[in-house]
């Protein structure tokens, strides 16, 4: 792309044809199982630790107390992509589905220690950081999994046409990290992770988030009824928002990214409206909350490093954030599943890489999903 014709940072730029990989006549994608997913944006959540890290000393070392951190540069040693110096960042933002403790009942399994990844995000962080691109991974993506060494120190064998979230399933941050790096040849920076329990006490403690629907959604698994207009939704009913895959749409997992990518606009917009500054209490309770959810790489594996972090992001605002899928198309071979569409994919990375805007015409003419335009900010 020329220098006339290359868009801000963050804006999709110029149209594009529609890639060769078609979904299969006639078959429609369906729900499969009860297994759920959780919009994270851990890194909003951060953007809180920021004010509540103005506290001074027991209260800065019970913050800090809170946070967990897992070693990830250590696990994958040299073998990544060589990090780019230009003045962006990339971070891995993940949701893990696990069955244990407070999450027993928000995930719906047993307490068996077992986790998952139900949702995967790239944010890319554009030079200058007011802008930022955002790249939902579909967990259901067949892809060939690496050989990867998690934070224990044990190997996991490669694997050939196998989900997405069993990467992290497999051997948790660290191999979800080295597949997002093998798939996409781009190096992260950094690590996020939130889960159902904190993700909850976070939007109640930030009072909810207002959000328009333009459908009525109806889901009985995910607990959500909400009537076609605007509501503030408390912990539990955002929760089911981000979860739901048949209250609305074709029931797939694309169709749930769109309502999680819609309801992130809408939480960052919740977080800049409010005055976290008018109640010290307030103030300690968010900080708390964030912090017990959140857990990181050990580079921001404490308040001061994630002051110093969400401090270079709290300038962007949801205009400035570009939200796409990977580009994907329906698997020929079982409509329940989504493949890579490689060229297009492509497009993406590159740009990332280059700190450029992502081309419309990566993402036109890919699988959506059927849920778009379904959840708004009013």
């Amino acid at each position: 792309m020329s220098a006339e014709s290359t868009p801000e940072p963050g804006i999709p730029g110029a149209s594009g044809t529609t890639g060769p990989r078609h979904r299969a006549k006639g078959r429609r994608r369906k729900p499969r199982g009860k297994r759920k997913g959780v919009l994270i944006m851990a890194w909003t959540a951060a953007g809180i630790v920021v004010l509540g890290g103005t506290g001074a000393g027991y209260l800065y070392f019970k913050l800090n107390g809170n946070i967990k951190s897992v070693d990830i540069d250590s696990a994958l040693g040299t073998d990544r992509p060589t990090k780019v110096d230009n003045g962006s960042e990339n971070i891995l933002v993940l949701g893990s589905d696990t069955r244990a403790g407070n999450n027993k009942k928000l995930g719906g399994g047993v307490d068996d220690g077992s986790a998952r990844s139900d949702t995967a995000m790239i944010v890319h962080v554009y030079k200058g950081h007011k802008k930022a691109s955002v790249v939902s991974i579909p967990r259901d993506t067949i892809i060939d999994r690496p050989e990867c060494t998690d934070t224990k120190g044990d190997t996991h064998d490669a694997a050939d046409g196998v989900m997405f979230n069993s990467a992290y399933s497999t051997g948790g941050a660290a191999c979800a990290v080295k597949t997002v790096e093998s798939m996409s040849g781009i190096r992260m920076d950094h690590y996020l992770e939130v889960d159902f329990s904190g993700f909850e006490k976070l939007i109640d403690e930030l009072g909810g988030v207002k959000v328009t629907t333009t459908k009525n959604i109806d889901d009985p698994d995910s607990h959500l009824n909400l009537k076609a207009g605007t509501h503030t939704l408390t912990g539990d009913q955002a929760l089911g928002l981000v979860r739901t895959r048949h209250g609305v749409g074709d029931g797939s997992d694309l169709g749930r990214i769109q309502l999680q990518q819609a309801f992130i606009k809408a939480l960052i917009n919740q977080v800049k409206s409010i005055n976290l500054f008018g109640s010290g209490t307030k103030l300690y309770d968010l900080a708390n909350t964030a912090t017990k959810a959140v857990t990181t790489d050990s580079d921001l594996g404490s308040v001061n490093k994630l002051m110093s972090f969400a401090n270079g992001l709290k300038g962007i605002s949801s205009s400035n954030m570009h939200m796409v899928t990977m580009p994907v198309q329906y698997d020929p071979a079982d409509p329940n599943r989504v493949i890579v569409e490689e060229a297009k994919a492509k497009q993406v990375w590159t740009a990332l890489e280059d700190d450029k805007a992502i081309p419309k015409s990566a993402t036109e003419g890919t699988a959506t999903g059927e849920a778009k335009g379904v959840v708004s900010t009013p």
